[in-house]
């Protein structure tokens, strides 16, 4: 649908915007800018709100708010917040009636003029996002041509850009199953980096979170799919797509090595004699020597070859070699924050998963006393006690899940790491410290989300800094 058609739509039969969040907030700025009037609901009180419902109200928004922020939606086209699921009675309803629901993102890849490269995937998604833009950065600096913005579900909402975007820029996603699971459309180039169990709490199955994930890429408007050829999930997803797929994998040394997933125009990113390359097709091209990038672990070299993969034509391997030898990381991914009488303290808050939380203890060296347990997701924790038993000499649980993990830790048998239990989170950091000795990392790796405690990963990990800077 195009601009005018969109505008024309909500002006006709009103729009309501559900959630005031970090993505609806400028959407609601956008709507206003194009003369639509706007009813945005949320389920907090205008105290809770505050300033926010105020600000609203002074450009004319029409606030319901509350218990009730549901009832009667009469508007024709609805925009919800990711994190409220589709199929609530009150917008099955809605749409019954002859409603359109749609959300920011949704409105933003109808609108855009811009090329849209977007990712997903249960872990890595925020790094190969980054990286991507980054070498897309680098390429249209380069040149002297074109733009690149980086958004969804990290950074700055891209509708709050799209007025200004040209058909030579580049819009950078990173999209969650919450985004994805509406959408009836595709990025031109998608990555799906894994699909493990997740956000399981919110998807009424597995099912489910895997169909999400794969709107990524299944509507006809999508020309790459790139995938890692080493996760059952997204190796079947590859096999039954049937536009271009870009392998990639940490573990395959040769491009024969693909042959039982490769058909005829199919590419593949490997590692080769400590070089990162790429099958076009027809050649093997180098790329970088993995020792030139800066960020450690195997799974971070799968986030470049991923990026790689992507920006396949569109960046030069130069650029590629810029990003790798200059980036270090995304706070709270990995960050070092200080070392303290000998003891070095990592912040890798956003691992909010067990596999997460596995990847970045494979990328330390030594076994480090881990903080561990947050929200709960209804993901098993069997792997992350196989992680930890292999990797971590100590482990502090805290949070929701703390009793659940350590249950899990218990059922192996075979656990010899010290494990503690501490339910207040600073405590928890001050208990890893009165563990650790000189020589020794700590780590908070949670493997879960942060909403027990906190708003989310972020204020967990400055959470964190804060109380190892005071140390």
């Amino acid at each position: 649908m195009t601009f005018l058609e969109w505008a024309k739509l909500c002006r006709e039969k009103g729009a309501t915007v559900v959630g005031l969040g970090v993505s609806n907030l400028p959407l609601i700025d956008f709507l206003l800018k194009q003369g639509i009037f706007v009813t945005a609901r949320d389920q907090k009180t205008r105290d809770a709100l505050g300033k926010t419902a105020e600000d609203l109200e002074r450009r004319g928004v029409r606030l319901i708010l509350g218990e009730h922020y549901l009832d009667a939606i009469d508007e024709g086209v609805i925009f919800r917040s990711p994190g409220l699921r589709p199929d609530l009675p009150a917008f099955r309803e809605a749409v019954a009636r002859g409603a359109i629901l749609s959300s920011e993102i949704e409105l933003f890849l109808d609108l855009t003029p811009a090329n849209v490269i977007a990712v997903t995937g249960s872990d890595g998604k925020t790094t190969t996002t980054t990286l991507t833009g980054q070498m897309l950065d680098a390429a249209c600096k380069r040149r002297g041509q074109g733009r690149v913005f980086v958004g969804g579900n990290i950074g700055t909402p891209p509708i709050g850009h799209v007025e200004e975007m040209h058909a030579d820029d580049f819009a950078v996603l990173e999209l969650s199953s919450f985004q994805l699971q509406t959408m009836r459309q595709s990025p031109v180039r998608a990555a799906v980096t894994n699909i493990t169990p997740n956000h399981l709490n919110w998807h009424v199955d597995m099912a489910e979170y895997i169909a999400a994930k794969s709107n990524i890429h299944t509507h006809p408007e999508n020309r790459l799919l790139v995938v890692n050829a080493e996760n059952e999930i997204t190796r079947a997803a590859g096999i039954a797509h049937r536009g271009a797929v870009t392998w990639f994998s940490s573990t395959r040394s040769d491009v024969r090595d693909f042959a039982d997933l490769m058909r005829a125009g199919d590419r593949a990113v490997y590692l080769s004699g400590g070089e990162v390359v790429l099958f076009d097709g027809d050649a093997v091209r180098p790329i970088l020597q993995a020792s030139e990038i800066l960020l450690p672990g195997r799974h971070n070299l799968e986030n470049y070859m991923t990026a790689i993969a992507l920006t396949d034509g569109l960046v030069s391997a130069e650029d590629v070699r810029l990003v790798a030898t200059s980036f270090r990381g995304v706070p709270h991914r990995l960050e070092w924050v200080r070392t303290v009488e000998g003891v070095c303290y990592y912040n890798s808050s956003i691992d909010s998963s067990p596999t997460r939380t596995a990847a970045a203890l494979s990328a330390l060296s030594g076994k480090p006393i881990v903080i561990c347990g947050g929200y709960d997701k209804k993901i098993p924790f069997e792997p992350l006690a196989e992680a930890l038993v292999a990797h971590a000499s100590a482990v502090v649980l805290t949070g929701a899940t703390a009793e659940k993990i350590h249950e899990t830790l218990s059922a192996r048998g075979d656990a010899t790491m010290q494990i503690y239990r501490e339910p207040d989170f600073e405590k928890a950091v001050c208990r890893a410290r009165a563990v650790a000795k000189a020589g020794d990392t700590v780590l908070l790796s949670p493997a879960c989300a942060s909403f027990d405690v906190f708003k989310n990963f972020e204020e967990r990990g400055n959470t964190f800094r804060r109380i190892v800077e005071s140390f």
